[in-house]
């Protein structure tokens, strides 16, 4: 897109948006605020749920009305962005009418959802912008992750806390590196990596190119949003982020009554105080509608319970406190400043007004200026905060300031952020495994020299150092060890007859843990499988057969331990809201705790050596029929799953959680990945012209465009696509 203006570009930007991803816009602009369920049906109603409770819109209307007071140009510039999308949806609603019966649709013609559903594309206001942004964040620094630790203490003491911290299904991550000019075989800097997210379809990052005199920058942008946010190259200077992992949203626990008035709630001061309180209706499409209270404390607003308690009568209210709801600023300053920047200085102070989510930021200049430091606004309050939920009627929870957001340097020649510990530590509770950052910065020293074009055998690497622990537990089993016997659920095994793997349901009536025996030899079957893990290469490619043995033998240990007596009651969440549970879930996360649990000195009185016999013995009766990625597919998230005929039949995936390829599947419940390299990145500051990009699906997000799906072959294959921003370089492709 080019302009004369910076505000005309982002009209222009808004509305191509809207030509390319109405359907998408229009989902998102319902998330934001809360109104999904009225053409996604009853699956959406949590969602919507939580979205009404935590003030979604109303922050996002707070924020851009502080925005129009101290930034009056970018609020503007995101008006117009707005105006922009609102032209192009006009469009889609005018292609509705004259094109409903097109087979090939082109970038104008409408999403067949709209047809599907009914649904008629709305109106965006200026703010929306903004609550689409919130809404697509508020669960990234995983505050329900409070409500596991929560729980996991209350079944297994405070210790277990620290047992099953990890980097699980419910978080997003990235890897990213920055290698200096010293290091590269152009003497100029190279930036990349690959945000790691839910696998959406249309996909969640848009490849773009804005010009206008002001400045010229291609980049991922967020459909929805003006700009580009997380990364981008000017020409002079380019940037990324990956997620810090920082702590920045708290839960309060609030003690509420009823009064003739409305709502009290509890407060440090030992007293009561008026809480803000009203109800709202939420439609549902083809059911009954669905009124919501909304209650909003001194802390926050009540996500979870309230005055009555949860939906089982657990007496319970949550309350959340996130800083945009606090502050009225969703860092939307840093948007046009981060567009006009010319060298690593002025990346620098664009991201002092930087707010959520909170990212660590690599940038590089043609001029050899480097940058890597923690963007974001993360809350000075006690530690305890951080872990648990807190009890708002004490003293001493409450956030007193800012912190300062760290920086660091790179390390012979090269800064490597995986969301493992780094410079944002002292922000943060729970971190990434170092795996994939290990790994990058191991095959970043394999080479003295890189270029932009070796940066794919990065990308796509598929070495599984978490695979150790449960390795060596099967090198550890021999044909005349001596062993228990385990009972999990209703099924007593000895470690070396194959049993059904019992479900959390059942392992609650096992009566008893652990009893001494004398554990039979491996069946010849099981020792074949066992020796042919052992001599396996620990890369999860998606023609590895041994990478299925591998994942199959990890799933089945997943849900034994899950099973078992010791760790089983712990799978019985509490009643809190539906879309908060998956960070809940007992299954996903052993699976994620893996490591920790199999290295530990005592797993609550749980024989492991004999849980992962019977995992072997269990495989070794019934082993994967093929490779890796038979099972190993891609699982996008669709709004409407069986909207687009093509998308039936999913690719098979190399890679696995912590591998530098991050293809999540959820070990003890599918080998299925619904998360991924959302988008894979090089800016190469020699010349822009030789960075590369992919994305997952393809540019347009309407099915049946012949942009739709034309980059997933290269995505599939690790490879990239060029980007040109030569303007002489490109033909037009249709008139619509």
């Amino acid at each position: 897109m080019r302009a004369d203006t910076a505000h005309e570009l982002a009209r222009a930007q808004g509305r191509v948006t809207a030509r390319d991803r109405a359907w998408q816009l229009e989902v998102e602009r319902h998330r934001a605020q809360g109104t999904s369920a009225s053409f996604l049906g009853p699956e959406a109603l949590s969602w919507d749920r939580l979205a009404r409770r935590a003030r979604l819109a109303d922050t996002a209307r707070r924020c851009f009305t502080a925005l129009e007071q101290k930034e009056p140009e970018t609020a503007a510039w995101v008006r117009a962005y707005a105006d922009g999308v609102n032209e192009g949806l006009t469009e889609t609603t005018h292609a509705t009418s004259t094109h409903a019966t097109s087979t090939h649709p082109t970038s104008t013609h409408p999403a067949p959802e709209f047809a599907r559903t009914g649904l008629t594309p709305g109106h965006w206001e200026p703010w929306t912008p903004l609550g689409v942004w919130l809404a697509t964040h508020i669960l990234f620094a995983g505050f329900p992750a409070k409500l596991w630790r929560e729980h996991i203490a209350a079944h297994l003491g405070p210790e277990a806390v620290a047992l099953f911290a990890a980097d699980g299904p419910g978080t997003a991550g990235s890897n990213g590196w920055l290698v200096s000019g010293e290091r590269t075989t152009t003497g100029h800097a190279l930036i990349a990596g690959d945000p790691h997210r839910f696998i959406e379809d249309p996909g969640v990052y848009q490849q773009i190119h804005l010009s206008c005199p002001e400045f010229d920058v291609v980049g991922l942008a967020v459909p929805g949003v003006p700009g580009v946010a997380h990364f981008g190259h000017t020409g002079t200077v380019a940037w990324a982020i990956t997620n810090a992992m920082a702590d920045y949203q708290d839960l309060y626990r609030e003690r509420l009554r009823r009064t003739g008035a409305g709502v009290e709630a509890l407060g440090p001061d030992g007293t009561w105080h008026r809480a803000a309180r009203h109800t709202e209706t939420i439609h549902v499409a083809g059911e009954d509608t669905v009124e919501v209270e909304i209650i909003e404390t001194d802390r926050g607003p009540v996500i979870a319970g309230g005055p009555e308690g949860l939906d089982d009568g657990t007496p319970a209210a949550l309350s959340l406190r996130y800083p945009p709801r606090v502050t009225a600023d969703l860092g939307f300053g840093a948007l046009l400043p981060l567009l006009r920047a010319r060298r690593v200085a002025d990346v620098d102070r664009a991201l002092d007004a930087w707010a959520e989510p909170v990212n660590v930021v690599q940038a590089a200049d043609t001029e050899g200026g480097l940058l890597h430091r923690v963007a974001g606004r993360v809350p000075v309050r006690p530690a305890a905060n951080g872990l648990r939920p807190v009890p708002a009627w004490e003293p001493g929870h409450e956030w007193t300031g800012w912190h300062t957001p760290p920086r660091a340097g790179l390390t012979e020649g090269v800064a490597v952020m995986a969301n493992q510990r780094g410079p944002s530590t002292p922000l943060g509770v729970e971190f990434a495994a170092p795996h994939r950052a290990e790994r990058i910065t191991a095959l970043l020293a394999g080479r003295e020299r890189w270029s932009a074009s070796d940066m794919p055998t990065i990308h796509t690497d598929t070495h599984l150092a978490s695979a150790t622990p449960l390795l060596h537990h099967l090198a550890t089993l021999t044909t005349e060890t001596t062993g228990t016997t385990e009972t999990t659920g209703t099924t007593e095994t000895t470690g070396t007859t194959p049993t059904t793997a019992t479900s959390p349901t059942t392992a609650t009536t096992a009566t008893s843990a652990t009893s001494p025996t004398i554990a039979t030899p491996l069946t010849p079957k099981a020792a074949a499988l066992r020796d042919r893990l052992l001599a396996w290469d620990r890369r999860m490619d998606a023609d590895s057969a041994d990478a299925a043995a591998y994942a199959a033998v990890r799933s089945a240990v997943v849900r034994r331990l899950a099973a078992h007596p010791a760790l089983a009651p712990a799978a019985v969440a509490p009643a809190y809201p539906e879309v908060l549970q998956p960070w809940l879930a007992l299954v996903p996360r052993v699976a994620y705790a893996l490591e920790h649990l199999l290295r530990a000195d005592d797993l609550y009185g749980i024989d492991r050596a004999a849980t992962v016999r019977a995992a072997l013995e269990e495989i070794a009766g019934r082993p994967p029929a093929g490779p890796w990625g038979d099972t190993h597919r891609l699982a996008p998230w669709r709004a409407l799953p069986d909207a687009d005929p093509a998308a039936g039949d999913e690719p098979g995936l190399s890679g696995d959680h912590d591998c530098v390829l991050c293809t999540s599947a959820v070990p003890g419940l599918t080998d299925r990945a619904a998360r991924g390299p959302a988008a894979r990145y090089v800016w190469d500051l020699a010349d822009r012209e030789s960075s590369r990009w992919v994305v997952p699906h393809g540019a347009s997000g309407v099915p049946g465009s012949p942009h739709h799906r034309d980059q997933q072959p290269l995505w599939l294959d690790g490879e990239l696509a060029p980007v040109v921003t030569d303007f002489d370089r490109l033909t037009k492709e249709s008139d619509d």
